[in-house]
């Protein structure tokens, strides 16, 4: 006998096994249904990338920028 069968399990451990077979087995049967789907429509599953993302607009960019200046307070000063 080896040392794995004489220790018992704790019902956590137990417990993660059980859902990470779950977990599986529900991406299986959804990979299925999604990949039946896409059969009775005729369309691909996954649906195939493009080479490359063309770049983002200019004006996209502004809005993610930083004033210069650096980001000045909000909340005021308490009187006092």
């Amino acid at each position: 006998m080896n040392s794995e069968t004489e220790t018992p399990r704790s019902l956590r451990e137990m417990e993660m096994e059980v859902e990470v077979e779950g977990r599986e087995w529900m991406r299986r049967r959804l990979e299925e249904k999604l990949q039946s789907e896409a059969d009775r429509h005729g369309g691909v599953f996954p649906p195939e990338r493009a080479q490359s993302t063309p770049p983002a607009a200019e004006g996209d960019a502004d809005a993610h920028r930083v004033r210069p200046g650096g980001v000045k307070r909000v909340a005021r000063k308490r009187p006092g």
